[in-house]
């Protein structure tokens, strides 16, 4: 992953593409300090839930910019996300997050809404860069409610 960043930081070095190379170097700049903060270098997962992380920030912030007809700045963050999301696998399909959630409940035995933590806990140990959790925690809560 990080031989993928330094390579595209090269190359946009190289282009001029002067946005892009700002995006990537504030990602390599956000994984050295989550490896300072750890002490220890980031295994791919986590520099996939890192990435995950700041783009989901970009997203959060670009809806408050379009609030405040602010379209120059949400255009902006746009532009970021589809840089960043260039680094995240694919996100699962609602019918694979389906089958996942009815094979961890069955797994745990799940029967109340009080286990409704061990479950989401269990889907972003498993598919945590690929997972939307918003929707893992909607659809845990809706299949939950109704056992």
């Amino acid at each position: 992953m990080l031989d993928k960043l330094n390579a595209d930081i090269s190359a946009a070095l190289k282009t001029g593409d002067k946005f892009k190379l700002s995006v990537l170097r504030m990602l390599k700049s956000e994984i050295k300090n989550a490896e300072i903060s750890k002490r220890d270098s980031l295994d791919e997962g986590e520099i996939l839930l890192l990435i995950k992380k700041q783009v989901k920030v970009r997203k959060d912030s670009r809806e408050e910019y379009l609030s405040y007809n602010r379209e120059d700045l949400a255009d902006n963050l746009a532009k970021e996300v589809d840089i960043l999301s260039k680094y995240l696998p694919e996100e699962l399909t609602d019918e694979e997050l389906f089958k996942i959630i009815d094979n961890i409940i069955l797994e745990e035995n799940a029967t109340d809404i009080k286990q409704m933590g061990i479950i989401i806990k269990q889907v972003q140990t498993k598919y945590g860069a690929r997972a939307d959790m918003k929707k893992v925690s909607t659809i845990v809560k809706d299949k939950l409610s109704k056992l």
